[in-house]
């Protein structure tokens, strides 16, 4: 009998076909945009070094969705996009992976502190995760291939993907507020 009961009162029009369409397309915004940029950062603009921006966006999207709105970004969502991540960046498969997965439990045991904190404090929480993200994939990639590689590249992955979050975010905030907000449906 307590299901019955309205837990939003008003009036709610009836769930269309249409509607239901328009929630499932908000719910899968973050996920399909994370995916598409990745796949933007495969395009040849011809800057240096630009398949660096490959995971910096990666771990830029997975980060604030799963801060922001971790309903539409659960766990086998950042999986496959992790292991995109590892196909098209050529990494060693389940470094991507690793290192998103442990991304996303950050944010998520981070979210009730951050999400009520400025967008400063949100991107120096990032710069740690973004450090530990890098140091992990060299780590990882050291042990995978039996010998200790150079700390440049990771250290400059680093830097890309802190520097790249205020640009990401301000579009996504944008998008947080209006085209993902499954409530707007």
């Amino acid at each position: 009998m307590v299901d019955l009961i309205d837990q939003t009162p008003g009036i709610r029009p009836r769930p269309t076909l249409m509607r239901r369409l328009d929630a499932t397309a908000r719910l899968c915004f973050p996920a399909a945009c994370t995916i598409v940029l990745m796949l933007l950062c495969l395009t040849p603009f011809g800057f240096a070094d630009q398949a660096q921006l490959l995971p910096a966006t990666a771990y830029a999207c997975v980060w604030f969705w799963s801060l922001f709105r971790p309903g539409s970004m659960p766990p086998p969502v950042v999986f496959v996009i992790g292991v995109l991540l590892d196909l098209l960046g050529y990494l060693p498969l389940g470094v991507g992976v690793l290192g998103l997965l442990i991304t996303h439990g950050i944010a998520l045991r981070a979210r009730r502190v951050l999400t009520r904190q400025g967008f400063v404090v949100v991107w120096l929480a990032f710069v740690g995760v973004a450090v530990g993200a890098a140091a992990l994939t060299w780590a990882l990639a050291c042990a995978l291939f039996f010998r200790l590689l150079a700390p440049g590249p990771a250290v400059f992955q680093a830097i890309i993907t802190v520097a790249i979050y205020p640009a990401i975010a301000i579009v996504f905030i944008r998008a947080h507020r209006s085209v993902a907000d499954p409530l707007q449906a």
